[in-house]
């Protein structure tokens, strides 16, 4: 079994699941919450996004209400907690991501009423839309941008230790909060989406070593693509052996099937996975003692072979065996049909006996080209090439 470290962590590190369909690369697809989830652990439940809000400056609140009228003044809000966090995740075709993110903004701060100083705590619904772009492809890496940000204030409680004026101070809280929170919000989440970003390329360019033979670097080809049904990554990269010679294979752009069900696709090309077939199936030759006891009818293979040695070679009978030697010939290819893949291996088969004391005896040496059936699967954020004999 062959295995190659797909996506490090990868993006989408054990949520993948193979296509049904492959075409000139190998495509593999997420169900539609994957990328969802991927993302609100990258934002949310890793505490990314509540680590920059909390680095919020939220502007002083001041206004007139209380009891006579009294001046009113909210200083040192800060953010305390980020409560309830969602996110949701659409695709818009041809321009990218739209994500939803809505939570509880938990604020405290202090409330000055005429000569009255008091703790008060706010809570504030918020819903932010940001549509995200990606674009300025250029060595595997793309910058994203948000295009539209949109910040909804929704429902504002005030809790004051007093229970005093919060009628009034709803008032100049909800005023002031929708004039300045968006403002605020958009930037915090621009820098958040941003770093993700720049995480997420991580997993999408890499430099795999593969034991003492060579390294891999797989990285994205171009730009994601986008429609309203899935998003696209077309993967590429470079094959080296020890020493730094590199394989060559054809970076022509992948044919990825259209998949109804999924919302990501990610390619690689069939050309890519040969030059690191030819890295990793790295097999030196093998030989086998042709005895009965290994081979059903190998009693009948050797009289049969034997047949074939010179007669007076007294040197050949007796205690001299027959060996199989079997070669690894030529580069192995893998072949992607519908539904389909299927790896060629050629081997040199060489019947030989080596006597005692002399030079080696050939009896027979073919060539074989043997089909091997490829089962594609994801694992442990690897993609597994499972090989039998067809």
């Amino acid at each position: 079994m062959t295995m190659l470290k797909l996506f490090g962590i990868i993006f989408f590190c054990g949520l993948l699941s193979p296509s049904q369909e492959v075409l000139s690369g190998l495509s593999c697809a997420v169900s539609p919450g994957a990328m969802q989830n991927v993302l609100s652990n990258a934002i949310l439940h890793n505490g990314l996004l509540q680590k920059h809000l909390q680095g919020l400056v939220l502007p002083n609140i001041m206004g007139e209400g209380g009891l006579l009228n009294s001046p009113t003044s909210i200083t040192g809000l800060h953010l305390v907690k980020l409560r309830l966090p969602r996110l949701s995740v659409v695709l818009l075709p041809g321009i990218g991501v739209q994500l939803t993110i809505t939570a509880k903004l938990e604020l405290s701060g202090r409330c000055l009423v005429g000569l009255l100083s008091e703790l008060i705590g706010i809570l504030v619904d918020v819903n932010i839309t940001a549509n995200i772009k990606c674009t300025n492809f250029e060595s595997g890496t793309v910058q994203v941008v948000i295009e539209d940000c949109l910040c909804i204030l929704g429902s504002i409680k005030i809790n004051l230790l007093s229970g005093l004026l919060t009628v009034s101070v709803n008032e100049i809280v909800l005023k002031q909060l929708t004039a300045t929170l968006p403002g605020l919000l958009c930037p915090v989440v621009d820098i958040v989406v941003n770093l993700v970003n720049i995480q997420l390329l991580g997993t999408l360019n890499a430099v795999i070593p593969v034991g003492t033979a060579g390294t891999i670097h797989y990285q994205l080809a171009s730009l994601p693509f986008t429609s309203g049904l899935f998003l696209g990554l077309d993967l590429d990269g470079v094959v080296k052996q020890v020493g730094g010679s590199i394989i060559p294979h054809d970076s022509s752009p992948s044919a990825l099937p259209l998949l109804l069900d999924k919302r990501l696709v990610l390619g690689l090309r069939q050309s890519f996975l040969n030059a690191v077939l030819y890295l990793l199936i790295q097999i030196p030759p093998q030989i086998f003692p042709c005895t009965p006891d290994v081979f059903s009818g190998a009693s009948h293979l050797q009289e049969a072979i034997m047949a074939l040695v010179p007669a007076g070679c007294s040197a050949c009978h007796g205690t001299s065996p027959l060996r199989i030697k079997l070669t690894l010939s030529g580069n192995p290819l893998i072949l992607l049909e519908e539904n389909k893949a299927t790896v060629d291996l050629s081997v040199m088969i060489q019947v030989f006996i080596k006597p005692l004391d002399g030079p080696i005896l050939n009896l027979l040496l073919l060539k074989a080209d043997l089909g091997l059936n490829a089962h594609v699967s994801i694992a442990g954020g690897r993609l597994v090439l499972g090989l039998s004999l067809g």
